[in-house]
């Protein structure tokens, strides 16, 4: 993990700007022996440029063989090692829509699910509703109360929502409720340890609540609750490393994990690749680091659909040249973890990186930008927590340690 004490002690500032341009789920593999990955696959003019410009290598986000979830994995992009700086994934979802958790609140998040008449599972994400279904059902959730404590409910993006507990003596080390499978009935909030206890008692009240509440919704007519937590205390991002961050992302979980280091969270129209980086431009002036995020390169290795993960890449080298107008000094190219179409799910396997800095990198003979020549970038196999010194390195942000 990056030596945030060290970090603080070294840092000095210029006018230089270091962009992290993070595709989530880049890495894959192939779909049959000898095959290539949708990465390699692309049509990646702009970033094969970069690459015969720059180095390659290969990142590890949390230890290797070990499967990253996506907050710990970009945990790991900023430099905090995500074994020690454990985060809930409700604190995420919470704080990437805009809710205040303090430390002692219990905050998680929720799906709609459709049970059966014998409150039997049938379908975990309550057939996917639309955002437009989910708000108002959010609206009556957000009318429980129960007594000596605060209740907040907020929508977040289609089935998900989440739901905020706020009193005293409060502790979050509880058992999702969600059983990860259909079939069986929704389990009660466990508490994990006995001062937790308390909130998995209030929770457990409120699920019974919120049961009335729903009962008679055609799908959403049950929640279940997932990733009990509070604000972990991180480490600021302008403390640590002396910048001026700002987080360009559509999802909530992703403002959610920049927030909570200290980002500034940017709001604007579209979703698309050239939408985001238009929003960088805006905003050039006012941040000398900018992290940029594009989602979809994930939804699409987890949906197996390899054409779509390619396409989106493809979206976003066609882009890329919008970003390079604005002449960035660092500029790193990378995912949080693999999302190979062939797995449908996130996987171990290293991640490619990308890193360019015409004015002090030390270039390799790779020209291509895909796993394959990442293998052999002389940048070599290292962890995501080295990826912030190395650019703020690059971009000079670091004095010289010792005489």
């Amino acid at each position: 993990m990056a030596d945030f004490e060290l970090m603080k002690l070294l840092n000095q500032k210029n006018k230089k700007k270091i962009v992290l341009l993070v595709m989530d789920g880049l890495g894959g593999i192939p779909m049959e022996p000898k095959g290539h990955t949708a990465l390699e696959h692309s049509k990646t003019p702009n970033m094969d440029k970069l690459a015969a410009e720059g180095a390659l290598g290969q990142i590890v986000t949390v230890r290797p063989g070990i499967t990253p979830g996506s907050g710990p994995a970009h945990l790991s992009l900023f430099g905090y090692d995500p074994v020690q700086f454990e985060v809930g994934r409700g604190v995420l979802e919470s704080t990437g829509i805009g809710m205040k958790i303090n430390a002692g609140d219990v905050t998680a998040r929720g799906n709609f699910c459709t049970v059966d008449e014998d409150g039997l599972i049938i379908d975990r994400r309550a057939g996917r509703i639309s955002t437009e279904e989910a708000k108002p059902i959010c609206e009556k959730l957000n009318t429980i109360t129960i007594p000596g404590v605060s209740v907040e409910v907020r929508h977040v993006k289609e089935y998900r929502f989440a739901v905020v507990i706020r009193g005293d003596g409060l502790e979050a080390e509880i058992e999702d409720t969600d059983p990860q499978k259909t079939g069986i009935e929704t389990l009660p909030a466990v508490a994990r340890d006995p001062g937790s206890q308390k909130a998995a008692d209030l929770y457990n009240e409120w699920l019974k609540k919120a049961r009335e509440v729903l009962k008679h919704e055609p799908k959403a007519n049950a929640c279940t609750l997932r990733g009990f937590s509070t604000d972990p205390g991180l480490p600021q991002f302008k403390d640590a490393y002396g910048l001026t961050a700002a987080c360009v992302a559509v999802y909530p979980m992703y403002k959610g994990v920049s927030s909570l280091v200290g980002m500034d969270i940017r709001t604007f129209a579209g979703d698309k690749p050239a939408d985001e980086f238009a929003e960088t431009a805006r905003i050039w002036d006012q941040y000398d680091f900018f992290f940029i995020h594009i989602k979809k390169t994930d939804s699409a290795g987890e949906d197996g659909n390899f054409e779509t993960k390619v396409h989106v890449i493809e979206s976003v080298d066609e882009a890329l040249p919008d970003l390079m107008t604005l002449k960035p000094d660092v500029l790193a190219i990378t995912g949080d973890h693999s999302t190979p179409c062939k797995m449908k799910s996130h996987s171990w396997h290293p991640v490619p990186f990308l890193l360019w800095a015409p004015e002090t990198i030390r270039p390799d003979d790779q020209s291509q930008f895909g796993e394959t020549w990442c293998t052999r970038g002389n940048l070599g196999t290292f962890p995501g927590t080295d990826i912030l010194p190395i650019l703020l390195g690059h971009a000079g942000k670091l004095k010289k340690f010792g005489a």
